[in-house]
């Protein structure tokens, strides 16, 4: 396992700063590390490593999503409102929708498992975008409009809908049978989800103020009630769904509104640790990809991941009608809803092993958009922000005209 670690902390560092140089994303590379150092093709990870790997990219993600918490402030999001909410839902449910019309007649599949394909590529990636929008936060670009609260907030909650919405139509695969109360998992997983993490976070509060201890060990205590979060979602969910990843960013946004000055302290402790949770989640995505089965898909794949896209922008322009965003701004929201990798990772291979017919197209087309979608959106994100955004005064010179 030693031997792994170091090569993927050596290898993975190296690859994300070639690419950084090349003024390309620096994921990029530690992705093509995991595809090297997977096991199909060099097979040089551990398998110990590969046996805890959606363990160690659900820790990853909890790490982004605590640090997106401290960030939110809820001040920001009540005067975004209306759109934050649809972007949540419209984006993701436009592009199932293209999926379940468009991947029938070009795969043969049936509806319902068009309807698995498009839940798993439906979802935007937290991991790609969470960082980057907390880059704008710190930079103010956007902040006039809280544009980088409106993306980070909707693509947290986009995950949850799809992630119901897959179990669903597993569901109905499996002969469970589909029942609209099913949909209602959605609102309430997020509600109960909000109720827990707020309330923890005030209790977290108020043990902080009490007792007096090292900013380390509150970021550890944090974190340990974040990983009790996502596994009590686990333990509750045939009783009653709560979203342990939305627990998660609500008790990160109560330490903001509550206790500001340890919120910003900590939320510098959480960037240092992402360094090194980074590398391990999109190495260990990059290890998930099985590149046997890429050219099976063919250029249709490719075709339908388009499409989709297309599809995906109108739900995020529909979303933001009625804003005060201008055609730039609305132009960014919709490059920086592109990118998707980790609940591809996490769920794109589900359907093989269930024994779905057409699992492994599933999982092909589900790398195709990790490995096309995380670069485009990445890239577009980083050249186009300074330009699209209205910037703070310091930056003025530096941003286009």
């Amino acid at each position: 396992m030693l031997l792994s670690l170091s090569l993927i902390l050596i290898l993975g560092f190296s690859l994300s700063g070639i690419f950084n140089r090349l003024k390309l994303p620096g994921l990029m590379g530690m992705i093509l590390t995991g595809i090297l150092l997977g096991p199909y093709v060099l097979n040089w990870i551990s398998d110990d490593i590969l046996a805890i790997s959606s363990d160690l990219r659900e820790i990853a993600l909890i790490i982004i999503l605590t640090r997106a918490g401290l960030a939110i402030d809820l001040a920001d999001l009540k005067r975004v409102g209306r759109p934050a909410i649809l972007m949540c839902f419209i984006p993701a449910t436009f592009e199932l929708i293209a999926i379940v019309a468009l991947a029938p007649p070009i795969f043969g599949i049936s509806v319902i498992e068009a309807a698995i394909l498009g839940t798993v590529l439906a979802a935007v990636s937290p991991a790609v975008i969470v960082p980057r929008m907390l880059h704008l936060m710190e930079g103010g670009y956007g902040k006039d409009k809280s544009i980088p609260q409106l993306i980070m907030a909707g693509a947290s909650v986009d995950d949850i809908y799809v992630i119901v919405l897959f179990t669903a139509f597993m569901g109905m695969y499996g002969g469970d049978g589909f029942s609209p109360v099913m949909l209602l998992k959605v609102p309430v997983s997020i509600a109960l989800g909000i109720a827990l993490g707020i309330t923890s976070g005030l209790i977290v509060v108020r043990i902080f103020k009490w007792l007096h201890i090292r900013d380390t060990i509150k970021v550890m205590m944090i974190l340990s009630v974040a990983f009790l979060f996502v596994s009590l979602e686990t333990f509750l969910k045939p009783y009653v769904p709560v979203s342990g990843l939305i627990a998660v960013m609500a008790m990160g946004a109560t330490i903001l509104e509550t206790y500001e000055v340890l919120a910003k302290r900590l939320k510098g402790k959480f960037s240092k640790i992402w360094v090194g949770a980074e590398i391990l989640l999109f190495v260990l995505v990059g290890a998930a990809v099985d590149i046997r089965y890429l050219s099976a898909a063919g250029f249709s794949a490719v075709i339908l991941i388009f499409a989709a896209l297309a599809f995906r922008i109108v739900g995020v322009n529909l979303s933001l009608i009625k804003t005060p965003l201008n055609q730039d701004e609305r132009l960014f929201c919709s490059i920086a809803y592109l990118p998707k990798a980790t609940v591809q990772a996490a769920i794109g291979a589900i359907p093989l092993s269930a024994g779905v017919a057409s699992g492994h197209l599933i999982l092909t087309v589900a790398v195709l958009a990790i490995m096309i979608t995380a670069p485009i959106g990445a890239i577009g994100i980083d050249l186009t922000y300074k330009k699209f955004l209205t910037g703070p005064k310091s930056a003025e010179k530096l941003s286009p005209s």
